[in-house]
This record gives structure tokens, sequence and C-alpha cells, in this order.
């Protein structure tokens, strides 16, 4: 079961691609894609999550454990690059750290998809509000992934106050763009938003695979950076992410008692962002190294999670 979940992601062509733009920078291919249709596809994926995420919340019966489970995702996307961005950095610098740390406490669409096949398999179901507590998760580690940067910065010489700092992270073009496109798609029609569906569903893959191709020949050009740090890396992004679902998926009980529910909560809490935060990492933190947040997230979390930490943060739950 687990080798087929393995193989279906193994062989998901947005993956593909990423191999693809790495591959290219071995071969020292002359593949590119401009930066300024990189910088517009990157704007396009964050407003496509944040928009179907306000969606989903919309289409949601508001109720009291809708509520609780929305604060306790906001609360684990919050904690988590915290206390790894203190780790990260007695290794990386205070940029990479912020970017590492947002990428480890934000989410992965593809690894909930993933979550949501492996417990259809088991007979299991989650409720539909955590679609949108999933799209909640993603932009709270970015703004405190932002916030930790700016505030241990000394670049300038300069410590900004903390209500400045925080002002400038949720202004910030990309944490704005999404944060704003899912309150957007919580305000409009069923109706207004079949309108655009083609521009925000339909393309999304596509842009997906086109992204990943970027990201797999930057991460390509500096594949050496990761290797350098690779004992560390390697790691983080496997006992940070199987400490984060162990943990959570044991928390998750005081909220709700729906084993989907809180499988999916630990599946996120330990899952790491390989769209959402590159995509705004790259536009408001490009001193960062994607060399270094991508291959972890993508290389090396991803394939743990949906062959070794699944069924261990079901089995965590089930027992307990």
């Amino acid at each position: 079961m687990n080798f087929n979940l393995l193989l279906d992601n193994l062989t998901n062509p947005a993956l593909l691609f990423f191999l693809l733009g790495v591959l290219a920078v071995r071969l020292k291919s002359d593949l590119q894609i401009p930066e300024n249709s990189s910088k517009f596809i990157s704007l396009y994926l964050l407003f496509s999550i944040g928009f179907k995420g306000g969606q989903e919340l919309a289409h949601s019966d508001f109720t009291l454990g809708i509520l609780w489970s929305a604060l306790f995702g906001i609360g684990i996307a919050v904690a988590i690059p915290v206390y790894a961005f203190f780790i990260l950095r007695k290794k990386f610098n205070v940029f990479d750290s912020g970017a590492i740390a947002a990428a480890y406490g934000s989410v992965s669409a593809v690894t909930f998809v993933t979550a949501a096949s492996f417990l259809e398999i088991q007979n299991l179901h989650m409720d539909g509000h955590m679609v949108a507590v999933m799209a909640l998760m993603e932009a709270p580690a970015i703004i405190v992934g932002v916030i930790l940067i700016r505030f241990f910065d000394k670049g300038d010489g300069v410590k900004t106050n903390i209500a400045a700092i925080t002002r400038h992270s949720l202004t910030n073009g990309s944490v704005l763009l999404i944060l704003g496109s899912l309150i957007i798609g919580f305000l409009a029609s069923e109706q207004q938003a079949l309108g655009i569906k083609p521009f925000t569903t339909d393309l999304f893959k596509g842009f997906l695979a086109i992204f990943l191709l970027d990201m797999g020949i930057v991460s390509g050009r500096k594949l050496g950076d990761f290797i350098r740090n690779g004992w560390f890396a390697l790691v983080f992004a496997i006992l940070i992410p199987l400490i984060n679902g162990c943990i959570v998926a044991l928390a998750s009980g005081w909220v709700t008692e729906n084993t989907g529910n809180r499988f999916i909560f630990a599946v996120l809490a330990a899952s790491a962002s390989y769209i959402a935060v590159p995509a705004a990492v790259k536009i408001a933190v490009p001193k960062a190294n994607p060399g270094l947040f991508l291959p972890m997230a993508l290389a090396v979390t991803f394939p743990f999670n949906i062959t070794i930490g699944m069924p261990i943060y079901l089995s965590i739950i089930t027992f307990n």
C-alpha cells in the first residue's frame, strides 16, 4: 500500500518537472524560465490557493468545532516555525533559517491530497472544513518567518520594533495576496467563483508544473549548498516533521474526536510547503537559498511522510 502511494507520487508530473529542472542544470542545458514569467506564476499560485481555501471555508456550516479546528491549525502554523527557527540558526544564516522554518510551519497541499487518499484506503473520512483549515495554515507560517527574519537580520545595524515588523510582514505583497484571496474567495458566491474557475482551478496543475520546473532549475544551480549542509539538513527534514506529526497526533484529540480529522492535522503539522512558501519567499526574502529549503521539503520530507510518517501518525491516533 505504501509502495503504491510512493509510486503514484514519484510519477506525479509536477514532481517530475522539478527533477527535470535539476537534471537540466546538471546537463548544463540553457533551459530557463524568464524572470518576469517566474514572478507571475508565483503570484498566481498564491492567489489560487488562497481563493480556493476561501471558497471551501464559505461552503462549510459554521460550528464551534470548526472554530476550534481553525484556531488549532493556526496555532500549529505559528508555533512550529518559531521553535524550528532557533534550531536552524545553529547551522544556517537568518534568511535560510526563516525560509526553512516558514516552509515547515506551513503545509503541503500535495501531501494533504495524498493523506486524503490514505484515509479512503483505510475506510476513514475527514470533515470538509479541513480543506479550509489547510488553507488557513498557509499564511501564518509565512508571516512568522518574515517577522523572524526582519527581527534578527542585523545587516542594517538597526533593529525595527515589533509593530513595524508585523505591519511590514502583513503588507508584504505575497502575504497580502494569499490572505486577500482567502477573504475574497470567502465572500464570492458559488456562481461568481464559477466565472473564474478555469483560471483558479483548471490551470493550477499546469502552472504548478512550470513553477516546480523553475524551482528545479534554481535548486539544481545551488545543489552544492544542500550537499555541503547535508547531514544537518537531512536530519532536520526527517526528525522535525516526525516530532511535529507525533505531537499533533496526540494533541489533536483535544479538538476533535474524528480520527480522519486528527490524522489530517498530524499530516499537515508534519508536512512542509514547497508551493506557497517558495512562491512567497522568492518575492519576500530573495536572499534565502531555495537550494536548501526546497529539496528538504520536496525530496526528503514529502517521501518520508507518504511512506513512513502516515502509518505512524495513524497508529498513534488509533491507539490513543
